[in-house]
């Protein structure tokens, strides 16, 4: 299965592990990832908060090359960067004047037939095609899935069913031999962008996310978006000052854990990156079970 890809800024720098990790499991599930050449920064939440021209221009310019590349299908692995292509696109096939508009600022014409996928969409549709099967190490531990405020937000662009307790990423996880908790903040907010400019509000409201986590006995916090990786696994720190207490519990992209399940390496999937050392219990490989051998007829 071929599906473009639009890694975004955050792919090829603070979060090159979770890149690393999509490339590594891609062939192992079947899927090849095509890059859309010569894309630009999607504008994330600073383009649409000052100008909403150029916050439909910048995640528009990236749909229309992916288009002229003729990819049908685009993975958006970063939440924040999936939420605006896909309102981006949405807004353009419901408003004809505003897409021509849209098109002649970016010189390029863009139609909105390129489908926006995020990482559970293309992950759930490995998972219907055999992902359990492929499965050499199970990832035999309680986890708690973080989904954050994007996946789930707003309504009319989530493809969680369901908004305030999605299941997504936990029936993955299920597949491939974990164990997720039921837990109270997996569609909690982060901190998100504040993570620059108020530390110490992202330290309150990540706190409290890895704090449950660890409380309801998880052994791991799983991800699928770089900004909250950051605020739960770069800013320990400060989570350990603000609440006075030190967390281990380590922070895995949703893709990280996958690949561990398939037998790739930790290095191969950029484990050594993290801030907070990747320290999972050994769990036993289950030995294949032996062959029934027929029975046939007992000689004399």
């Amino acid at each position: 299965m071929k599906v473009g890809f639009f890694p975004g800024c955050s792919l090829e720098g603070s979060a090159r592990e979770y890149n690393e990790s999509l490339q590594a499991i891609a062939p192992v599930l079947g899927f090849e990832l095509s890059e859309v050449p010569d894309w630009n920064c999607c504008g994330a939440t600073a383009a649409h908060t000052l100008n909403h021209k150029l916050a439909l221009a910048l995640p528009a310019r990236i749909l229309a090359l992916a288009e002229k590349a003729g990819l049908t299908e685009l993975l958006v692995p970063c939440s924040a960067c999936y939420t605006r292509l896909a309102a981006t696109r949405d807004e353009l096939i419901h408003d004809e004047v505003l897409r021509r508009e849209i098109s002649s600022i970016i010189e390029l014409p863009v139609t909105g037939r390129t489908k926006v996928l995020n990482v559970l969409d293309v992950l759930a549709a490995c998972a219907s095609d055999g992902l359990k099967d492929k499965v050499r190490k199970p990832f035999a531990y309680k986890v708690a899935c973080y989904y954050g405020c994007y996946l789930t937000r707003p309504a009319k662009l989530a493809t969680c069913k369901r908004a305030e307790d999605p299941q997504e990423m936990d029936d993955i996880l299920r597949l491939i031999g974990a164990d997720p908790v039921d837990w109270a903040f997996k569609v909690e907010c982060c901190g998100a962008g504040l993570s620059v400019s108020r530390l110490g509000s992202v330290a309150e409201l990540s706190g409290r996310i890895v704090a449950d986590a660890a409380d309801r006995g998880a052994e791991a916090i799983i991800v699928a978006c770089p900004m909250c990786h950051t605020n739960l696994d770069l800013r320990r720190d400060a989570i350990t000052q603000k609440r006075h207490t030190s967390y281990s519990i380590p922070v895995l992209y949703v893709s990280q854990a996958i690949g561990l399940a398939l037998g790739l390496s930790p290095r191969s999937l950029g484990l050594h990156r993290h801030h907070v050392p990747v320290r999972l219990p050994e769990r036993p490989t289950p030995s294949p079970e032996p062959a029934v051998q027929p029975s046939g007829p007992k000689e004399d």
